[in-house]
């Protein structure tokens, strides 16, 4: 992969290219005023995956993405961290004040609508791997169920029951 551009896969072959960063200036979009919401805007124009993120900073990619949503927040520690590799400051992932990410001044509508398509396609491709764990989970469930049926054991364990 190029410094100037790269790629990443998607379903169904496509490749979406992504522009080299050029001519910079701060992000001020007032719809990030959360802390999750701070964090994934940060996150995407740092051009980082999720995976990337989580790895660098040594946590679950669910636990990232629970951040991202404000379902979780992170350990001060994690939160230091968080700001050096996405080159914001601390302050600003927190409340919105400070210096935040740097985004390509291009043609942004573009490049976000890419950012939106590669998250999507990333939270896509989560959503069916537990489509189909839940699914196996469920086979196994019946599986044993008709086991036991067949065996003659009817009563069989019970919700609640040691």
């Amino acid at each position: 992969m190029s410094v100037d551009s790269y790629a990443r896969r998607i379903p169904n072959d496509q490749e979406v290219a992504m522009p080299a960063r050029e001519n910079y200036h701060r992000m001020t979009d007032s719809s990030d005023d959360t802390l999750g919401g701070r964090l994934s805007a940060a996150r995407d124009a740092s051009g980082l995956s999720l995976a990337d993120v989580a790895n660098r900073i040594g946590v679950k990619r669910e636990s990232l993405l629970a951040w991202e949503a404000d379902r979780a927040e992170p350990r001060p520690s994690s939160l230091i961290d968080l700001a050096g590799i996405l080159g914001v400051s601390p302050m600003w992932l927190m409340t919105g004040v400070g210096s935040g990410p740097i985004q390509e001044s291009g043609d942004l509508p573009l490049e976000a609508l890419k950012l939106d398509l590669q998250r999507l396609t990333e939270a896509h491709l989560e959503t069916g791997r537990l489509i189909e764990k839940i699914a196996r989970q469920i086979e196994s469930y019946e599986e044993k169920d008709e086991r036991r049926r067949k065996s003659g054991d009817l009563d069989g364990p019970v919700m609640g029951r040691a």
